[in-house]
């Protein structure tokens, strides 16, 4: 079994700059956005940036050795079903008393020691790697329903029902719209794909009309001054902080809403705080930066050789780009609040490190197009 590349290809520096770049702003944010959080929590403002610096080193260590990794390692049905099971494995145990992290009442986290892992992250790219292969090993007959959608259905069907369960209803979303994508794109008949859109709308409605936390963020988003001291205040904040911010911002460091104002300032709305001390200007660097990571990602999947190479890039891709829009959008306003990270710049271990591993086997494919 191979465990190096062999090809001679050069990786791609464009999508490489990307990524290094997004962790350096990552690193410089989370410090501008937790210090005062941190030094009334820890007595120490540089506590969440040196997790993050922590975290974001072993990154590049997982991500250059899945850089040297030949990515079709993960075509073998051994592999994908070992780290389909672990993936399964690690979601239920999150719904263990004891065992399960409970925050925000979600059941999202596992306590290891001192540290703590989000399953999720991890069940994303499982599960891309699972659709991959499948879809590649059915070819022509992933346009029969029974043999051929069916067994993927039943698979990403169990892990959003675990999505759902903890709850974590935008890592659920982000797994439903990446799942139709590759199954499109590997040639799934498009109206067996639309009956099953139609056949889960009476599924959504009732997982959002049967909580009343998700209805309060579909009148916040409607109308956030309805509610400005409960669920519209979040994105009052962030609109403030986009406000202030203007064209140019107010500068590195000198952002007010963060000072306890706005709620998730260094995870979910690292955004708001961009946009406010970096302006306008800053936001839309960063989003070229993801407009870069999805240009380079879909021309790795549309010239690579094979279909679960094309499949596997293109799922990579939209894994971190699909979050990173959905992410912005809720920050801005333009859909409702989600309990979505921006991939590679938010604090959190897990989902950094695992999109890095993710984003090095991406690299290892670009070889082979360079």
């Amino acid at each position: 079994m191979r465990t190096l590349t062999t090809h001679r290809g050069h990786y791609d520096k464009t999508l490489l700059f990307a990524v290094l770049a997004l962790i350096a702003v990552s690193v410089v944010m989370v410090y501008s956005s937790s210090s005062v959080v941190a030094l009334r929590a820890y007595d120490d403002p540089a506590f969440f940036m040196k997790r993050q610096l922590l975290w974001a080193l072993v990154g590049l260590g997982v991500m250059a050795a899945a850089m040297r990794m030949d990515h079709r390692l993960l075509d073998d049905q051994r592999v994908v079903v070992t780290l389909l099971v672990l993936a399964l494995v690690l979601l239920v145990a999150t719904l263990v008393p004891g065992i399960g992290r409970e925050v925000n009442g979600s059941r999202r986290w596992l306590r290891l020691g001192m540290l703590s892992f989000q399953p999720s992250e991890f069940a994303k790219l499982a599960l891309v790697i699972y659709l991959s292969y499948v879809i590649a090993k059915k070819g022509p007959k992933i346009r029969d329903f029974m043999n051929g959608m069916v067994p993927a259905y039943v698979v990403t069907g169990v892990f959003l029902l675990l999505a759902i369960r903890q709850p974590d209803f935008g890592a659920a979303v982000t797994l439903a719209m990446i799942a139709c994508i590759l199954l499109f794109a590997g040639g799934a008949n498009v109206l067996h794909l639309a009956g099953t859109a139609l056949v889960a709308l009476p599924a959504v409605y009732f997982a959002v009309a049967h909580k009343a936390y998700r209805l309060r963020r579909i009148v916040a988003f409607l109308d956030p001054w309805s509610d400005p001291q409960g669920a519209g205040h979040q994105i009052i904040q962030s609109f403030l902080a986009f406000g202030s911010g203007g064209v140019f911002g107010r500068g590195l460091g000198e952002g007010r809403q963060k000072l306890l104002f706005l709620p998730e300032r260094h995870s979910d709305f690292i955004y708001a705080v961009i946009g406010e001390e970096l302006g306008l200007i800053g936001a839309l660097i960063v989003l070229l930066f993801f407009l870069l990571i999805l240009w380079r990602g879909v021309r790795i999947a549309i010239s690579s050789g094979d279909l679960f190479t094309r499949l596997l890039a293109l799922g990579i891709t939209l894994l971190i780009c699909f979050q990173g829009m959905i992410n912005m959008a809720v920050v801005t306003g333009l859909v409702p609040t989600k309990g979505i990270a921006l991939p590679l710049v938010s604090y959190g271990g897990s989902s950094l490190v695992i999109t890095m591993a993710a984003l090095g086997v991406l690299l290892s494919m670009s070889r082979e197009t360079a």
